[in-house]
């Protein structure tokens, strides 16, 4: 039999997981080319280009495209039927040689699209998850979704504050705690500062040309904190793709805007794109008072620690981001923390409810 020329995927996607990636798949081998269409409803709270994204990553040699689409759906209303079509048509107004569907009604809206309906495991038998389940229960689904909706999903929390505050203690004993769930949760993952792996480098190359140099000899430039914001922004996508339902970062691009601010006073813009370019669910703000400056060779200015509290503290406010501040020994603020990261887990993800269906 002669491979379809082009294959059509439809959908929702919302959002996409397991079975729908099996059918891409499917449906990937099964034609020469191959359209996949998300048909997103404009009350849906997940983004139609966050979808397409996501599914274009995971599926980088199909064409992935979105249209809206207002209309419920009605399996037994004529002009409901004719409204999906058009839509449909409009959005992929080539030629469309095979529908593959797991849906009961693929049949038929097949025969309505001109083209030939090839049924991909429509009793859920090889992937028993649903769209429905997944927005019920995100955590308990994770082992249905791929990369990068994993990185749409998680929950992200931000340990920040001046230095030697114990903000890389806190994050790497909050992941421990999170993996000690099991699961899903053990692949908790904690995102290291580049920044400070940057401040290492900025070191050597100083001390390359003076071996007596210091922390005090080393100068940044205006230049230096895009790149650290944005390479802190890679890390934690590449941590979020492979990790659990929260993912600790040691700092973000956030923090990179203030310490911009100290060290060379002012503000910078590509930073400030850099740091709203992802979204974070909750910030812990380790507070300088009770915690001993230790000067571990990259630190300096420990009278600077109270004006970057203050300062953290502010631009927090400003933003609207969510935070909790952290005060006491180290046993406490982790307790503190995790009281904080619990309730946000309690609170859970919220999808708005899709147009309602009628079969």
């Amino acid at each position: 039999m002669t491979r379809p020329e082009h294959g059509l995927v439809l959908g929702k996607f919302y959002p996409p997981h397991a079975g729908h990636h099996h059918l891409i798949r499917t449906a990937e081998a099964g034609c020469e080319r191959l359209t996949v269409l998300v048909s997103h409803a404009t009350v849906e709270s997940i983004p139609m280009a966050t979808r397409v994204a996501w599914l274009q990553e995971a599926h980088p040699n199909a064409r992935v495209i979105g249209t809206v689409d207002d209309v419920h759906m009605d399996l037994g209303d004529e002009a409901i039927w004719q409204a999906h079509v058009d839509i449909f048509k409009a959005a992929v107004p080539e030629r469309i040689d095979a529908l593959f569907t797991s849906e009961s009604y693929g049949p038929e809206l097949a025969r309505r699209l001109g083209a030939v309906h090839i049924e991909v495991d429509q009793d859920r038998g090889a992937f028993p998850i649903s769209g429905t389940k997944v927005r019920a229960d995100p955590a308990g689904s994770w082992d249905y979704l791929e990369g990068p909706v994993r990185a749409g999903l998680a929950l992200r929390v931000v340990a920040l504050g001046a230095e030697s505050t114990g903000t890389t203690t806190l994050a790497e004993a909050l992941a421990g705690h999170y993996r000690e769930r099991g699961g899903v949760w053990s692949r908790t993952r904690c995102v290291g500062e580049y920044g400070r792996d940057f401040s290492e480098e900025k070191l050597r190359a100083v001390q390359a040309a003076n071996p007596a140099a210091t922390w005090q000899d080393v100068r940044f430039e205006t230049e230096d904190f895009p790149l650290v914001a944005r390479r802190q922004n890679e890390r934690e996508e590449q941590a979020a793709r492979t990790g659990g339902p929260v993912l600790f970062c040691d700092t973000d691009a956030f923090a990179t805007t203030v310490w911009h601010e100290r060290y060379l006073g002012g503000r910078n813009r590509e930073v400030e794109a850099l740091a709203d370019a992802l979204a974070h669910d909750l910030y812990l703000l380790t507070d300088h008072e009770g915690v001993p400056f230790e000067d571990d060779g990259l630190r300096s200015d420990e009278h600077l620690r109270p004006w970057m509290t203050a300062r953290f503290e502010a631009e927090l406010d400003r933003t609207g981001r969510r935070w909790v501040k952290l005060q006491g020994p180290h046993e406490q603020r982790l307790k503190q923390a995790v009281e904080a990261v619990d309730a946000l887990i309690e609170d859970g993800w919220h999808f708005a409810q899709p147009l309602p269906e009628y079969r």
